[in-house]
């Protein structure tokens, strides 16, 4: 687990001296995911006396640690990209990251694998990646250098001006939807890749990118293909320690600031005053915490559908949170090797030789496929220090329908790992893998639903297509309660660690300053 302070029992009062001589107005925070931790240290940087508040008897959210038979493994998101968000984290404690926690590259960003055996190594260095098409299609570099000018059109936009702005009234829609119409953000990611290369190689290798976030490339607004300019422009990173390393700073950093952390607290309700604005929370062991303002970095639907009660969500009703539209599950293998496999990349993803027709059965049909393709983390090849000598960390990840589908993931997963196990064990990435196996554990989109409380069991909640983003998307401030904010995968802009810690971000926009 990671080691960070802890408050057990509830504070004696409600609010707090500090340095001016006032006293700070209380705020809860529900959830440390990074968007949690990342709202929570804003807001106690802006005045506020803030509570964080996980249910887990760890933080992290998705960012949970495993430690288990001396092996360390990172729960969830591994791809640090934009780290200038987490450098302005740090700041605002007064620290550089550096103090807390080592940021290194990735080189290259990610192996891809395809079915025929041909790899692609995808790098941020253009001479590199230019090469690496030559060798699929001498025809696609010419299109793939207006494809980087596309998605800088896009990023600039999308990102740059838009991704710290709240989306709270239809007007913040309405001025920018010229530029979406400009942008042609009507077309998926797949379509708008494949107007600018045309080997089918190398359109799955600058379209793969919404599955980082929950979405599919044959669906999502093609504004998400901006994340190829995002990773050129500040490369992808991974922190030593571990991704929970970046958790651990920041809470010790949290924790400095006066913030404080309760672990085992799972909230039960947002208690409300009268007018329908939030006055506290109650938490399942019947403590309670007042609040001005509440900050949810939970799973959004079950914010709304357990957190407050029915008689008071005009819009964000049961119904209409029904008829959103979930990204896929998540089928994780954990596993620590007695031995290493130093051929391989840090990040390897492994494609089967169905792209358009696996996706179509995970996020349509919601039918399990006897066929995957998977995402392979190894972050020993970076630190060998979470795995014993002579050992191997691994993760590896299958996209898999939400709990929409039929799967019985009791009785299925056993086998079902064994399968990606099984393909694994190729020359080019883990030989004889099964046999060197000395620790597992398995993560289901049932646990997804048990233990990160995510509706439906999916790992990043609203399937980013174009209707259920910015101002579509649920909203950084409530509707239906004031007081009530979100940051998290969610709301806007979305999932993906940028997205995350945007969100948090813009919050500073919405919240009122502390007088």
């Amino acid at each position: 687990m990671i080691s960070v302070p802890v408050l057990e029992s509830a504070p004696p009062s409600a609010v707090r001296a500090y340095s001016s001589g006032g006293v700070r107005p209380p705020a809860v925070v529900i959830g440390s995911g990074f968007g949690g931790i990342a709202a929570a240290i804003r807001l106690q940087a802006r005045g506020y006396d803030v509570t964080l508040l996980e249910m887990r008897d760890a933080p992290g959210g998705r960012a949970y640690v495993y430690r288990q038979d001396g092996f360390t493994f990172d729960a969830g998101p591994t791809i640090v990209t934009a780290p200038f968000l987490i450098d302005e984290l740090f700041a605002l404690g007064g620290h550089r990251t550096e103090d807390f926690v080592k940021i290194v590259p990735c080189h290259p960003f990610y192996r891809i694998v395809f079915h025929d055996g041909r790899v692609f190594d995808y790098t941020g260095d253009e001479t590199e990646i230019i090469e690496q098409i030559r060798r699929f299609n001498p025809d696609d570099v010419e299109g793939y250098k207006r494809f980087v000018g596309r998605s800088q059109a896009i990023f600039d936009r999308a990102f740059t001006d838009l991704a710290d702005q709240p989306f709270t009234r239809l007007w913040d829609m309405l001025k920018i939807a010229p530029d979406l119409v400009r942008l042609q953000s009507h077309q998926s990611v797949y379509k708008l890749v494949s107007g600018y290369i045309k080997d089918p190689h190398l359109r799955q290798v600058f379209s793969f990118h919404p599955l980082l976030i929950g979405g599919n490339p044959f669906q999502s607004s093609s504004i998400y293909s901006m994340i190829h300019y995002l990773e050129r422009k500040w490369g992808v990173h991974f922190a030593m320690g571990g991704t929970g390393a970046i958790v651990e700073g920041l809470l010790k950093m949290f924790a400095e600031m006066g913030g404080h952390l309760h672990l085992n607290s799972r909230v039960e309700e947002i208690e409300l005053n009268p007018e329908r604005a939030v006055r506290g929370v109650r938490l399942a062991d019947g403590r309670r915490f007042p609040a001005q303002v509440v900050v949810s970095n939970g799973d959004v639907a079950n914010t709304y559908r357990k957190l407050l009660p029915k008689s008071v969500r005009r819009k964000w009703t049961d119904r209409r949170l029904e008829r959103m539209r979930y990204s896929m599950g998540l089928f994780v293998v954990y596993f620590g090797t007695d031995r290493t496999y130093p051929h391989l990349a840090h990040h390897t993803i492994i494609l089967t030789g169905r792209y358009k027709e696996l996706l179509h059965d995970i996020f349509n049909r919601k039918e399990l496929a006897g066929d995957f393709s998977l995402y392979l983390h190894a972050p020993t090849r970076t630190d060998p220090t979470l795995a014993p000598p002579g050992g191997e960390c691994f993760y590896v990840l299958s996209p898999v329908p939400n709990l929409l589908g039929k799967t019985d993931w009791n009785t299925e997963k056993e086998r079902y790992a064994d399968a990606i196990l099984a393909s694994l064990e190729l020359p080019g990435i883990c030989p004889d893998l099964r046999k060197h196996i000395v620790t597992k554990r398995i993560m289901t989109p049932l646990d997804f639903e048990s233990d990160l409380d995510a509706f439906r069991g999916s790992a990043f909640q609203f399937e980013p297509i174009l209707t259920q983003s910015a101002w579509f998307r649920p909203h950084n401030v409530s509707e239906d309660v004031r007081g009530l904010y979100f940051a998290g995968a969610g709301t806007h802009p979305g999932a993906g660690l940028p997205g995350v810690l945007s969100s948090a971000k813009l919050l500073d926009r919405v919240i009122p300053a502390v007088r």
